[in-house]
């Protein structure tokens, strides 16, 4: 079919395939480019331009008569408008004309993806419900890794890691040793406070019981935040570790 609708000869042939039609195939079909997803003016009743409903892309709402009425009859037939760009033809072009529009983001046919079995899920080794999620943009597929820059992100995360640890160390000794000098200067207190040597007995072991239980308590804490930092870092590298080209990978994990 040519852009004027011709198909040449429909009624002597052989044989019909069906074939998908190529950028290049949409591009000389067209009369324009759909830019807005307008249609119609509900206070005009008028196809909005660059719209749907375009006029100079799909031809005249009404015969022999361009947009703006500047043009009207038979006579002005094949006249493109100076001013608002329509052609003077007839309203039932408007039946065969396409346009096109230009998408932002690339998609899949549904012949490709669709279907038992899946071409794509195939040729790219896919299971169908991972494809599914990277053509509606809930996963993202890995195209190309740079090695250095891998190589590079393991390092950082074990540097940071071991850098965090050592925070995390220095933290829980200072937190010991502020436990112990309250631990003795309320111990030293007690000389004074207390001068009955068996009253003064029973408070120091008070002293010393809450001493360990705070340094026990102090020490699981320290103990978890420890696990639950390596648990973080051995799943960020484990991920960082498994991507490598046409593998997928989550939104979450993509952030």
């Amino acid at each position: 079919m040519d852009k004027k609708g011709n198909f040449g000869n429909i009624v002597d042939f052989e044989g019909l395939k069906i074939i998908l039609a190529s950028p290049q195939d949409v591009l000389n079909w067209s009369y324009g480019e759909i830019s807005k997803p307008e249609t119609i003016n509900y206070r005009t009743l008028k196809p909005e331009k660059d719209g749907l409903f375009d006029e100079r892309i799909f031809g005249p709402t009404k015969d022999w008569e361009c947009y703006c009425g500047k043009y009207k009859r038979i006579r002005y037939r094949g006249i493109i408008c100076d001013k608002c760009g329509v052609e003077v033809t007839q309203s039932k072009v408007r039946r065969e004309r396409m346009g096109h529009i230009k998408l932002a983001a690339p998609v899949s046919h549904v012949w490709f993806f669709k279907g038992t079995p899946s071409k794509l899920s195939l040729i790219m080794d896919i299971t169908p419900k991972a494809l599914e999620n990277i053509i509606y943009f809930a996963s993202y597929l890995v195209i190309d890794v740079d090695k250095e820059g891998h190589k590079k992100a393991q390092e950082t995360l074990k540097s940071a890691f071991e850098k965090r640890k050592e925070e995390r160390d220095e933290i829980y000794e200072d937190k010991i040793k502020a436990i112990e000098k309250e631990y003795f200067q309320e111990k030293d207190n007690l000389k004074d406070k207390i001068k009955n040597k068996e009253t003064r007995d029973l408070t120091l072991q008070e002293l010393d019981f809450r001493k360990k239980q705070q340094l026990t308590m102090l020490s699981e804490e320290n103990a978890s935040e420890e696990s639950t930092a390596k648990e973080i870092f051995n799943t960020i590298l484990d991920l960082v570790n498994r991507i490598k080209p046409l593998s997928v990978i989550s939104e979450d994990e993509y952030l």
